[in-house]
This record gives structure tokens, sequence and C-alpha cells, in this order.
């Protein structure tokens, strides 16, 4: 690799992010914070990232003379959301340094790809098959089982394009609903029911020079298919948290990122962790750092897709987060003051424009001296927003 590629790229440098959500909007807070300029690149223009960035770029991610365009005065790119187009990445790379790679976003937006990799590389996951057809779909349920998780290869985030199996005659069914689709037959991934423990997951960084800091493993609960709460420290036994830190580094060296990456983990009764899914980006589970640690996941981005040390992941305190979805809305503006009358609780709106069920417009966080009473706090302040 040329020197000019390894050379770290300074503050006073323009960021470019792929994607304009929240993520991308906390990654823009963050590089502003240390002296970058940021512009998104976005198909939308109303967007979160809109309001923190120095510039917005507008257009469609399948057009290569509009990438062609926001390229022009960036130093480097980076992607907030896994869902865009792998070639948009391509095309950004064609001008400028894109981190993590677009190979990296194209094998993990697609879960059979991603469990190819996962399996090629000896990761531990649950059993799956690869479904083309309904005959493909019977003989997969033969082969693993039921109950059984039917999901989409492809586009699939937050629950969406998934369902349980539990009965034989839920097949025809599940098939009829995510198989069929507009341009004929989707690719669909049958996985193998695990009788989980927790979930956990592993939000980590890797450099340019391979450097991999991790942060410490956060335990999830989901509500509905969409993150709820996450907690740490995760109340584990110290073997399943090094076993799952350990595995996350080998898969970011394994794929090559540059960048922050995170791994989600089923952790078995037995104390087994088992790969769930891979995303190559900030998650949600790692909004809290930005209060209980040293480094915040964004500022880890900022710092490895520019080539800078990584910084300390030291957890200071005990911490909770909470997602706050368009349902805390139902019955008018949420009671801010509540709910920051809870100790140690902080907020964060992503500036979106309208509430609905089931999106993700904020989050809480609450600092304490115990997980737990981390995780009463931050559900406390939540309850309290709600009015009527």
């Amino acid at each position: 690799m040329a020197a000019a590629d390894t050379s770290p790229i300074l503050p006073g440098r323009t960021l470019g992010i792929l994607g304009g959500g929240q993520l991308g909007a906390m990654f823009a807070m963050a590089a502003r914070r240390m002296g970058y300029r940021v512009e998104a690149i976005s198909d939308i223009a109303d967007c979160p990232a809109a309001r923190h960035c120095d510039r917005l770029h507008v257009g469609d991610y399948g057009d290569p003379a509009f990438l062609a365009r926001a390229a022009a005065g960036l130093d480097v790119a980076t992607f907030e959301f896994e869902n865009i187009p792998a070639e948009a990445g391509r095309s950004l790379a064609a001008a400028v340094p894109v981190r993590p790679a677009a190979d990296v976003l194209f094998t993990t937006q697609d879960r059979a790809r991603e469990k190819a990799f996962l399996t090629q590389h000896g990761f531990a996951c649950a059993p799956y098959r690869v479904v083309h057809s309904r005959e493909d779909l019977h003989a997969a349920v033969a082969d693993l089982g039921l109950p059984a998780v039917l999901k989409t290869a492809a586009f699939g985030y937050d629950g969406k394009g998934q369902m349980r199996l539990t009965r034989p005659e839920d097949v025809d069914t599940a098939w009829a609903t995510l198989g069929a689709g507009p341009d004929g037959p989707r690719e669909l991934v049958l996985e193998g029911w695990i009788d989980f423990d927790c979930e956990i997951s592993v939000v980590a960084a890797r450099g340019l020079d391979g450097e991999i800091a991790a942060f410490a493993p956060t335990r999830n609960a989901h509500a509905h298919h969409i993150l709820d709460v996450s907690s740490v420290p995760a109340e584990l036994p110290q073997p399943v948290l090094s076993a799952a830190t350990l595995v996350a580094g080998n898969i970011l060296t394994a794929l090559g990122v540059v960048g922050v990456a995170c791994v989600e983990f089923f952790v078995t009764k037995d104390g087994a962790v088992l790969v769930n899914e891979i995303a190559p980006r900030t998650h949600n589970s790692g909004h809290l750092t930005i209060e209980a640690c040293d480094t915040s996941q964004f500022e880890q981005q900022v710092r490895a897709v520019c080539g800078l040390p990584l910084g300390s992941t030291r957890q200071r305190r005990p911490a909770a987060m909470a997602n706050l979805l368009g349902d805390v809305w139902a019955n008018g503006e949420p009671d801010w003051a509540a709910a920051l009358g809870v100790p140690g609780v902080s907020l964060h709106l992503y500036g979106k424009s309208e509430p609905r069920p089931g999106r993700k417009m904020g989050h809480l966080t609450a600092l304490a001296d115990t997980g737990d009473e981390a995780i009463r706090r931050v559900t406390r302040a939540r309850d309290l927003t709600r009015r009527g």
C-alpha cells in the first residue's frame, strides 16, 4: 500500500458519511468536535445527519456520476448503515478511500453471504440453510426441525423480514409472506432455533495498522424484535465475555475492517457464544459509550477511518441505554422534564420529523453505581416521558 494511503487524515480535513441517519449524525458530531469537516451523502434531504454536517449531498445511491461529484472534496469516506448498495461504496472508492471497504459491506448486508463467511472462517453460529424456493424451505425445515426462524437474506433489520416457524403449517405461510417477491422468489435463510440464555453484542474498532480496541460487551433486551435496553456490565461470567470479545476482534480481522463494527451474539445456557449478526458500523447497543466510556464508539470510528491511534475503551461507570421509539409520542410530546429529573440520565433526540410506532426517535442513557441501578433509572425515565 502506498505511503499516502496510510498517512493519518488529520483534523481540518473533510470526512464523508454514506447515509444520513442518526448514526451518521452522531458520527458527524464527534468528528466536528475533533476539528473535521463532514459531508453526508444521502438519498433523503430531511435526514438527521443534515443538521450536523457542513454539507449534504442528496441523490441516488445508484448514480455513479452523483457519487463522483460528492466524493470530489472528501479525504476519506465511511458508511453509517449497511442497507446501502455496496456498489455505491465501490463508486466512491474510485475517488477516495472508503473505510471499511465496500467488500465488507457486500458480505455483511446479505445474511446468506454473512453466514457463508462465518462458516468458512470457523466462527460458531446457528445452523442454517439458504432457501430459494418453497421446496427448499420444506427441505430445510426437515433438516433443521422446528421451531426455526426464516429471514430474508437482504434488507432486514429490527425484526423486519423475518418470521418464526413453530408448526408444519407455518411453512407455506412463511414462504408466501417472505419468499414471494415482486420480481420473483427472494433468497431466504432458515436458521435453527437457539434456546439462548441472553443476547450480547461487542462493538469494536480496527485501525489501519490492524490494532483492535473492543468495548465491554453489552447485554441486550429486545421488545418486538427491536433493541429495547442495553446495559454494561453484562453480568456474565468472565470466560463468556472474553470469548465474545476475542471472536469479535477475529471477525473484524478476517473481514479486513478498518473502522467500527458490532458483532451480536447469542449466549447459550451452557455459556457458549454463537454469532448472530455482524453490523459493519457503529451500533445502537454502543450508544451508551458516549457517556460511559473514555472514547465513544463515534469518536472511535473517526479515529479508525482517519488512521489515528484508537482511543481507550475504558468504562467509567455502569450504564444502560433505552431506545425511544415513536410510540412514546402516542399521547403528544413526551415529558422530557420528568425524564431528565431522574439522576444520571441523559437525553439524545435524533431530529426525525415524524414519530411513528417502532421508529427510533432517540435514546436515553443512565449512569449509576451498578448495572441494575442504571437499568432501573433509564427505564424509569422512559416511563416518565409517556403522558396520559
